[in-house]
């Protein structure tokens, strides 16, 4: 049997929050207690056993690295500066955030940091970086102590030439003087001889001009030589010498001159007698023997 006075003494007990609720929430509250909260008479949230739906929870939206990657040049270009400035990056400003170079850069910036490491920025992340890099100590270069050398002058370059090659010519002296000797004698010995002997033999040219001043009735008297060039060829050390004579036609004295060049052997190779006047055929012999002087 309902008894409302029963009811009404439970009203009585009630908080005074309770009171202002109605009298059916009041019932519903006596007749299911674990329905209503004990601070105001709201039900307390479903659980996930209670039965009730519970709201689904929303997944993060994807990180945004398009719009840095397609962002005006001018902002790639200062983010690339800015990796350069905090040491991650020293390839070209151009503006490529996807060349390797600075695709490696920017993880190695994320990295440090301690987040995922994409290699690509976001906006945020670009706002981070450039703001980072604006704090960067400014790294002063210190001028050199020594000041710098000026240039030689053409003088001295040209006397720098001359000592070395001068220093080349002392060492290789003994072994083309030694040469240009031995080659003295033999045309010694053949004019001695009257047109015999081994320097006509190797050196035909100097054969041929030996019988064309005899047949002019000239004698050849004192020889002379000057060593043109000396050094290493392809088949051995070559001489070249300029040999000037003395030849003489009764109370007549003629100076004339030839090239002599020769590769040194037991036997000289490559023997050649030339004119001092054909300069360009003594080169063409250098050349021809890939002539590396220690001359001149």
């Amino acid at each position: 049997m309902y008894r409302p006075w029963l009811l009404l003494g439970f009203v009585a007990l009630l908080p005074a929050a309770a009171s202002a609720q109605s009298a059916g929430e009041v019932e519903r509250c006596f007749q299911n207690p674990a329905g209503c909260s004990t601070g105001g008479g709201v039900a307390p949230a479903p659980g996930p056993g209670s039965g009730a739906p519970v709201a689904a929870t929303r997944p993060a939206p994807p990180a945004d690295y398009t719009t840095v990657l397609q962002s005006p040049e001018p902002d790639r270009k200062r983010i690339q500066e800015s990796l350069r400035t905090l040491d991650k990056y020293n390839g070209p400003i151009d503006g490529n955030l996807q060349s390797e170079a600075t695709v490696k850069a920017i993880g190695d910036w994320q990295k440090a940091r301690g987040t995922p490491v994409v290699g690509k920025l976001t906006p945020l992340e670009a706002q981070q970086l450039n703001a980072e890099a604006a704090k960067a100590p400014i790294r002063r270069i210190e001028p050199t102590t020594q000041a710098a050398a000026p240039p030689p002058s053409n003088a001295d370059t040209l006397k720098a030439l001359r000592d070395r090659l001068a220093e080349r010519r002392k060492a290789a002296e003994p072994k083309a003087e030694a040469a240009a000797q031995a080659l003295i004698r033999d045309l010694k010995a053949y004019v001695a001889a009257d047109g015999k002997g081994v320097a006509g033999e190797q050196f035909v040219a100097f054969a041929k001009w030996y019988v064309d001043n005899k047949a002019m009735g000239r004698t050849v008297g004192e020889i002379a030589p000057a060593i043109d060039d000396y050094g290493d060829t392809k088949s051995g050390a070559a001489t070249t010498t300029e040999i000037r004579f003395g030849t003489k036609q009764g109370a007549d004295i003629y100076q004339q001159c030839l090239v002599f060049a020769w590769i040194e052997g037991t036997s000289r190779k490559n023997t050649q007698a030339f004119s001092c006047d054909d300069v360009a055929a003594v080169e063409k012999w250098k050349t021809d023997q890939a002539l590396k002087s220690a001359w001149r």
